[in-house]
């Protein structure tokens, strides 16, 4: 095998580690000897083993004179656990190829000169544009200080995310909609403004099917000025941990209410009557949330581009039309649905039947 397939097979490793190891990046590691893998490992959860030693774990003596392939590079600090490149040396690994040089300062480049420095030979950027992909989140909140946030957005050919009476229910497939809820399990949050609770009275868990649930289940964040949501409302009863966003416009009585109620209630700096989105995002990152997913409603969806907060977007097109009807039930279906490519553009076609 030549290094690049061996990374693509590090790559799937680390994967396996999705929503359990934030604020941790994903890693895998593969110690390979003669052409034949000898150790395996994925960073599994925040404090545990790194990929790295997990896989020297289990290559034990066969680890001298290897190739240790790894996404990231290997620390050579302090954390929760010892450096990386300490066990590397101490085990005897021959050469070392990276995915990606540590975006953090505290460590970018460190491991590297530390493992030279130690006559072992480094190749690095090796699948570099996918190693850099699948941590982009944990990327993100390392050089930036925020969290990593998508906007998903659900809507019609027409451009319409409800009727006009707010009917939602349900513009996209049962496929988008399962394709949701896996994203929920792969990021730390998921945010909406108060008017998608009154409206929806969403759960926001991330289920499979009805009524099973993933294990991973994101922290919900509800932005809300003036503490309207309702005591009843489902997401204090739904898994995830309950944060309520506000501004000094809130009463303080109803702040202990909901705390009562389990929720935590953050104070965040006013703007333009509403709550800051950049402040929030600053407050959030202090929690510890590497990654959001905005899911609604319309004056969220335009506030956060607004603030310059969104790194990604995510936009699902149904093939109808709503127009003015007041139920998605009754939108008008379009088939042959056939998309392209025009300059920047995208072109969507169907036929109205």
């Amino acid at each position: 095998m030549r290094d690049e397939e061996y990374m693509r097979l590090v790559l799937k490793l680390a994967q396996r580690g999705k929503g359990k190891t934030s604020p941790n990046p994903l890693v895998g590691a593969l110690v390979v000897r003669k052409g034949e893998i000898v150790g395996k490992g994925y960073h599994q959860r925040a404090g545990g083993k790194h990929a790295e030693i997990i896989a020297l774990d289990r290559a034990k003596e066969k680890a001298k004179g290897a190739t240790l392939y790894v996404n990231l590079e290997p620390c050579a600090s302090y954390g929760r656990t010892p450096p990386c490149v300490d066990r590397i040396i101490k085990q005897g690994i021959r050469r070392v190829v990276i995915g990606m040089i540590d975006p953090n300062p505290l460590n970018r480049g460190k491991g590297i000169r530390r493992l030279r420095a130690n006559n072992i030979a480094v190749k690095v950027g090796v699948l570099q544009e996918e190693a850099e992909r699948i941590n982009r989140f944990w990327s993100s909140f390392i050089t930036q200080g925020k969290p990593y946030v998508i906007l998903k957005i659900a809507q019609s050919l027409d451009g319409q995310i409800s009727t006009c009476t707010g009917d939602s229910k349900w513009i996209t497939s049962s496929g988008a909609r399962r394709y949701v809820h896996r994203l929920r399990t792969e990021v730390d949050a998921v945010l909406v403004g108060i008017n998608t609770v009154l409206k929806d009275n969403p759960l926001l868990s991330a289920r499979l099917g009805e009524k099973k649930l993933y294990r991973h289940q994101p922290i919900k964040v509800v932005l809300d000025s003036h503490l309207r949501i309702p005591l009843n409302a489902k997401l204090f009863s739904s898994p995830g941990a309950l944060l309520i966003a506000t501004t000094s416009s809130a009463p303080v009585k109803r702040i202990k209410e909901l705390e009562r109620r389990g929720a935590r209630v953050l104070m965040v700096r006013k703007e333009k009557k509403k709550v800051s989105m950049r402040d929030l995002m600053q407050i959030l990152a202090k929690e510890g949330i590497v990654s959001i997913l905005i899911e609604g409603g319309r004056e969220v969806f335009i506030s956060a581009i607004e603030s310059r907060i969104v790194d990604e977007v995510q936009v699902f097109i149904a093939p109808k039309i709503i127009g003015r009807v007041s139920k998605v039930s009754q939108a008008f279906p379009i088939s042959n649905i056939r998309t392209e490519r025009i300059g920047k553009d995208l072109l969507i076609r169907g036929e109205c039947r």
